[in-house]
C-alpha cells in the first residue's frame, strides 16, 4: 500500500547505512532553509523498510523540519503529500467545517451517493465563492501564527449562508454564476 506520512522531528529510525538508530531530523540537518532533501539510504521503522524525505523551514524564528516517510520514490514524496493533504482538507470541510455530513446518519447506498453528489457540488460552489472573495474583494485575515483565520471553503460557505438566509448580498456578487462555470 502506498503511503506518505509525516513524522515528528524527534522520531527514531534505524539507518541501514549507519547501522544505528538515529533521530530523523539529524538526517536532514545539513539542508538549507527551504531546500528539499532525500536521505540516500533506506531506513527501518517498526520492522518496515522505507525512505525519508525532508525540508527545513523557519517558523516563529525556530528551525523546523517537515519529514516524510514513504514506501518508494522519495523524490516525489512532498508532491504526493501535498495531494493527500488536499484530500484531508476536503474531508475536514465535509465533516466538521460546515457541512457536517456525518450528522445525517445516511447508510442507504443510493441515498448516500446522491447526498455526496449534492454536497460535493455545494463544496465546490462555496470554495469558488470563497476564493473569489479572498482574491478579488476582501482577503481572509491572517492570524498571528501566520495561518488564515478561515479556510477558503468556510469563507465562501459563511457568505453563501448569510445571503441565502437573509437575502442580503452585501458584496453584490452573482452567486449563481459560480455554478455555471462561466
Amino acid at each position: 500500500m502506498r503511503y506518505h506520512i509525516r513524522i515528528r522531528n524527534n522520531f527514531k529510525v534505524f539507518s541501514l547505512i549507519r547501522q544505528k538508530q538515529v533521530t530523523a531530523w539529524h538526517l536532514f540537518n545539513n539542508l538549507k532553509v527551504g531546500e528539499l532533501g532525500h536521505y540516500q539510504g533506506i531506513v527501518k521503522m517498526y520492522g518496515q523498510l522505507c525512505y525519508l524525505s525532508g525540508t527545513r523551514t523557519i517558523k516563529d524564528g525556530k528551525i523546523e523540519y517537515l519529514i516524510l516517510v514513504c514506501f518508494n520514490q522519495p523524490d516525489q514524496a512532498l508532491e504526493y503529500y501535498g495531494k493527500c493533504w488536499q484530500v484531508e482538507t476536503l474531508f475536514r470541510g465535509l465533516k466538521s467545517s460546515g457541512f457536517n455530513i456525518e450528522d445525517t446518519h445516511v447508510i442507504a447506498l443510493d441515498r448516500l451517493e446522491k447526498l455526496m453528489l449534492l454536497v460535493m457540488i455545494a463544496f465546490v460552489w462555496c470554495y469558488k465563492i470563497g476564493d473569489f472573495i479572498d482574491n478579488e474583494i476582501r482577503p481572509i485575515r491572517i492570524k498571528k501564527h501566520g495561518r488564515r483565520a478561515l479556510s477558503v471553503c468556510k469563507y465562501g460557505l459563511d457568505y453563501l449562508s448569510r445571503v441565502l438566509l437573509t437575502g442580503y448580498n452585501e458584496l453584490n456578487i452573482n452567486l449563481w454564476q459560480f455554478l455555471s462555470c462561466t
